[in-house]
């Protein structure tokens, strides 16, 4: 089932109650907005009569159908809205009067452009949390810049320190940053409503896409600032312990081991054969081993690839140190520990039938969040939306024949 706790007696999500308004785009808004509605939020996704969201036709799709929005555009209900037009920003203020939570991430200017600014929107509703998220923030030199997740990878010194030693800096293989980035708004917003909570005022959330990623590359700039240290690219390796690599196994699998623990680091070296290493005067810490990853990785790379991936685990578990298998998404689909934690959830959808998508980021005991629907055709909720803010059949045609909405 969805809900990540089982239970007999249905129970009010976290989140119910709180309406939040998704007015962006590709990829870091959108998401915070998922996460939200993930824990009972009530999230109308707010799209333009004319151009849909890009991510409905970003990767693979089925029959027509992007399967990415089937995950971004979950527990989100889909309306059309031309905020350009007149017709259309009247629309947006009459949401907005009701709503906790508005996120956007529209270049620094557009919403004012169009008369919809903080000062116009929180005087419909002074309560009102606006979540900002753009590539560089609200002001500075580039905050008119187009941005996307991999400028911030790059600037964040992300991509610098990520590779082989002698290879170029690499970027991640997916949304990394515009990831990271949602899960700081989602925590923003709530960390604002908290302080609603206080004040009786909402406030400005300003997230800028390239500082979370400095957040959560460790001590990089204290380690610059005091000693003049920049990360170098080490590929798989640490230089902070060793033995820490990937390694292959006989039958052509792979395998990860980490020994950040002084003592899981010594029962790898005897698992392996070669416990006269520990009495090395250079074992006693993590960095000095570094110094020796060489003869570590060696070490344990001969081993490993004389054996099978599943004698390899078993040998490791066995000795209490620590490995997991390099998954491919297959496998980790299979695992019995995500399907014990129930880490991917089946969701009935009308276009596709059953599917299968990664289940809310945690669970909690009392009030569970859920997925309960896919991703929705584009403005398939705009009738449903409008007519619970009063407008009858005769103004939401009137709006379609204007193109305020789809």
């Amino acid at each position: 089932m969805n809900d990540t706790t089982p239970t007999d007696t249905p129970r009010p999500a976290p989140l119910e109650g709180m309406r939040v308004l998704d007015l962006a785009t590709l990829f870091a808004g959108p998401l915070a907005a998922t996460l939200l509605g993930d824990f009972g939020a009530e999230v109308i996704k707010i799209e333009h009569p004319r151009r849909p969201d890009p991510s409905r036709g970003h990767g693979p799709s089925k029959d027509g159908v992007g399967l990415w929005w089937k995950l971004l555009g979950r527990n989100k209900r889909n309306i059309t809205l031309d905020l350009s037009a007149p017709d259309g920003r009247e629309v947006l203020l009459r949401l907005a009067a009701d709503a906790d939570v508005i996120i956007e991430n529209f270049r620094p200017g557009t919403l004012e452009k169009w008369d919809l600014g903080w000062d116009r929107l929180a005087a419909v509703n002074p309560r009102l949390v606006l979540a900002r998220v753009t590539g560089f923030g609200q002001f500075g030199p580039y905050a008119r810049r187009p941005g996307f997740g991999t400028l911030a990878e790059a600037m964040s010194g992300f991509a610098a320190m990520t590779g082989e030693p002698d290879g170029p800096p690499t970027l991640p293989p997916f949304g990394l940053a515009d990831s990271v980035a949602a899960l700081s708004t989602a925590y923003a917003v709530m960390a604002a409503l908290s302080g609603r909570d206080r004040t009786g005022r909402g406030q400005v959330v300003d997230m800028a896409i390239v500082e979370p990623m400095l957040a959560v590359l460790g001590p990089q700039a204290i380690w610059y600032d005091q000693l003049g240290y920049v990360q170098p690219r080490t590929g798989n390796r640490s230089n902070n312990n060793a033995p820490r690599n990937t390694y292959r196994t006989r039958d052509g699998k792979w395998v990860a081991v980490s020994t950040s623990a002084q003592s899981i680091a010594e029962r790898v070296m005897r698992l392996v054969g070669r416990p006269e290493l520990i009495d090395e005067p250079w074992f006693a810490s993590g960095a000095q081993r570094a110094r020796h990853a060489d003869e570590l990785d060696e070490a344990v790379s001969r081993w490993i690839a004389r054996h099978d991936r599943a004698a390899v685990m078993k040998a490791f578990e066995e000795a209490e140190a620590a490995i997991a298998p390099v998954y491919e998404i297959a496998d980790a689909m299979d695992d019995p520990q995500y399907q014990a934690l129930g880490t991917f959830a089946e969701v009935p959808d009308e276009e596709l039938g059953t599917i299968r998508m990664q289940n809310v980021l945690f669970r909690l005991s009392e009030t569970p969040g859920a997925i309960r629907w896919a991703g929705r055709p584009h403005g398939a909720d705009t009738d449903e939306v409008l007519s619970g803010i009063g407008l009858d059949e005769s103004a939401i045609a009137a709006l379609r024949a204007s193109g305020a909405v789809r």
